[in-house]
């Protein structure tokens, strides 16, 4: 305890923001579908673990990172329209259990196939060479593939709320949001927005795959473990809330960098506990409104 100084209790700040930068992508994706949709997206992890996948093979093929960045959330949007679109689309008003299950089998089939695929060995994936090594930001230095995904996050997060706040279509999924039988009746296409909503929340999933790859490696099985931090993350920021969603997605990342650094093994039961307190306080979570699943 005696050997943390203040720049080391610092730098240990910053990481549990690049941490939570992923976290936060994560629980976007997943909040923004359930805002929308009200469906408890089990195979978000899925979506997560093909990102990776995704931008590991085009980095393999084309050589470059960048192209990779631009191809994996194109991709993982394709193929979360097609799930939307021939499987989710038909249990609409069904309930709330009938897409959990079509989904949480659907993480399963996906993650075989990955294995038929690509094998049951993990894979490393390499941080491109201009984003490697350290930087300095005033109080130490800090790995620059780190600072690139608290950026990217912050990129994101703009181009969203921009979309979302100040645009005509990011009226029509506030609204579709609060009343989606107003909507129809204003003659507006749901089902299109149903469609894009998806494609964007799996779009952003496969983003933070590909970004967390050179951080952590790639398995088939790496989307069941943040799959946890996810709905971890959505449940104390709110279900199907945006600013929770960031807001938790930080606190998160923090407290678990700084469990870690302190006591190690308290790292990755911070996040279970700081979902106790928040619920024991607020219920529906930091920014959650409740009736969401009634």
């Amino acid at each position: 305890m005696d050997a943390i100084t203040p720049q080391l209790f610092a730098l240990q700040l910053f990481t549990g923001l690049a941490l939570g930068a992923v976290y936060v992508l994560l629980a976007v994706g997943l909040s923004l579908i359930f805002g929308m949709l009200t469906i408890v997206n089990f195979a978000h992890g899925a979506f997560f673990m093909l990102g990776a996948y995704a931008g590991y093979s085009v980095y393999q093929y084309s050589g470059s990172f960048w192209i990779g960045l631009v191809a994996t959330p194109l991709a993982t949007a394709a193929l979360g329209m097609a799930v939307e679109r021939f499987l989710v689309r038909r249990l609409y008003g069904r309930g709330i259990d009938y897409p959990l299950l079509l989904t949480f089998g659907l993480a399963y089939v996906l993650v075989e196939l990955v294995r038929i695929v690509f094998g049951k060995q993990g894979l490393p994936m390499e941080t491109p060479e201009v984003l490697q090594g350290a930087v300095d930001i005033g109080i130490g230095y800090f790995p620059a593939y780190r600072l690139f995904v608290i950026a990217v996050t912050a990129a994101v997060l703009a181009v969203l709320w921009f979309f979302i706040e100040k645009t005509s279509f990011g009226l029509i999924i506030r609204a579709g949001a609060r009343d989606p039988q107003i909507v129809q009746i204003l003659g507006v296409d749901v089902s299109k927005v149903w469609l894009a909503v998806f494609g964007a929340g799996t779009a952003i999933a496969g983003l933070a795959g590909m970004l967390s790859a050179p951080l952590q490696g790639i398995s088939p099985e790496m989307g069941g473990t943040v799959l946890t931090v996810a709905f971890v993350v959505t449940v104390v920021g709110g279900m199907g809330s945006l600013p929770g969603a960031i807001a938790a997605g930080i606190l998160v990342g923090v407290a678990e960098s700084l469990a870690a650094l302190f006591y190690p093994e308290a790292a990755k039961v911070s996040m279970f506990v700081i979902m106790a307190l928040v619920l024991l306080i607020r219920p529906q979570g930091l920014f959650g409104r409740s009736g969401l699943l009634s």
